[in-house]
């Protein structure tokens, strides 16, 4: 009887520990389920429509952005981006056009929207310089920045208020020459365009629009380098979608941001 007793005893030891062990697992397997499906069912919590002004010179890169962002946050949806001078968009701001987000070509633009109280604590994500243009081929024989000098060659610059205009002057006045200009433009890509199309002979651009088209090509530009354009960003303080646009600067200054950035040219900050 005894041992018949302990073989029952050892039987029944032996269920108890067995569904022990399936109640823990089970446990186990529960948590895990109910933890992936709290990662998969949270939904993100940004959504809505967003606008964004950003300067000329970074149409490329930003239509880019916005298709990458866009797939991370698909409940966005970015209105079609308003490219033009920053001087152009800044006053715009200013003057009450309704946006979320601004990207500058320069501090100084960026700081007249600061200045009037639209916005707070930019920062600077890319960088970018110029480079001298001409028409595929070079029909007019340009060889440097000493040319643009030529009362008969067809030169087209930015504005001055606009900054590839600003540092236009900057880098001919660093290297001692007066360009004869035939056509002021309001951004960089109408100078762009012009030079394309032939319509100029030569213009300034920054090193990132003149690698969007093989209708130009550039000419050695000494001193350029030492003149630098900063980019900066921010989300407004009266933007319509905060979370969106407190969302895509996060995203512009990361690091999948920054490598399609480099990617078309513009340096860091």
């Amino acid at each position: 009887m005894r041992t018949r007793s302990r073989y029952v005893l050892a039987v029944l030891l032996a269920g108890v520990v067995a569904l022990a062990g399936c109640s823990a697992a089970g446990g186990s397997a529960d948590a895990d389920r109910t933890a992936s499906g709290a990662a998969t069912a949270s939904p993100d919590a940004v959504s809505g429509e967003l606008t964004v002004f950003a300067a000329a010179s970074l149409k490329a890169a930003f239509t880019r952005l916005a298709e990458q962002f866009q797939s991370l946050h698909p409940g966005v949806t970015i209105r079609p981006i308003s490219y033009d001078g920053s001087s152009t968009l800044a006053t715009q701001l200013i003057e009450g056009a309704p946006a979320d987000v601004f990207a500058s070509a320069d501090e100084k633009n960026m700081q007249k929207v600061v200045a009037a109280g639209l916005a707070s604590s930019p920062q600077p994500f890319a960088t970018n310089v110029l480079t001298l243009i001409v028409p595929s081929g070079n029909p007019a024989g340009v060889h440097g920045l000493a040319d643009l000098a030529t009362p008969a060659l067809r030169v087209v610059l930015c504005a001055a208020e606009v900054p590839c205009g600003a540092a236009s002057q900057t880098l001919l006045q660093k290297a001692g020459v007066t360009a004869s200009v035939d056509s002021y433009e309001q951004n960089v890509t109408a100078v762009l365009t012009k030079v394309a199309s032939g319509e100029a002979d030569a213009g300034l651009v920054y090193v990132t629009d003149a690698a969007t088209t093989p209708a130009v090509q550039t000419v050695a530009t000494p001193g350029a380098d030492a003149v630098v354009n900063t980019y900066p960003i921010v989300a407004l303080d009266d933007a319509a979608n905060p979370a969106a646009a407190r969302a895509f600067v996060d995203f512009v200054h990361s690091d999948a941001a920054r490598v399609t950035l480099t990617d078309l040219g513009f340096g860091t900050p």
